[in-house]
């Protein structure tokens, strides 16, 4: 996020740099905080983040890989099982699919 971005802008502008679609933001799905998700990077960088989980709609772009993504598909939900994942973006994924009434707060 940069420091003149608003949180959904910034989801709009990574959705394009990471996956070459252009999307409009459309509803939250929740915040989501886990002090046991740690990301390292081959580069050394280790963190440890916050997640803001909106929806969206592709209004535009075409599905293309970046220098942030090695694979890109879009699949069912039934499939979704079957793929190589951390729990924290299941969790997201399911509160996604169980289309909540209110955000997700944790």
């Amino acid at each position: 996020m940069e420091m003149t971005d608003s949180l959904p802008g910034t989801a709009v502008r990574e959705v394009k740099e990471e996956t070459g679609l252009d999307v409009e933001i459309t509803g939250l799905v929740g915040t989501y905080t886990d002090p046991r998700h740690i990301i390292a990077y081959s580069d050394g960088e280790v963190r440890r983040q916050f997640n803001v989980c909106f929806t969206a709609r592709v209004v535009g772009g075409r599905l293309a890989l970046s220098d942030e993504s090695t694979e890109l598909q879009f699949v069912q939900p039934e499939e979704i099982d079957q793929l190589p994942m951390h729990h924290t973006q299941r969790l997201r994924i399911r509160h996604f699919l169980e289309h909540r009434d209110r955000p997700y707060l944790g």
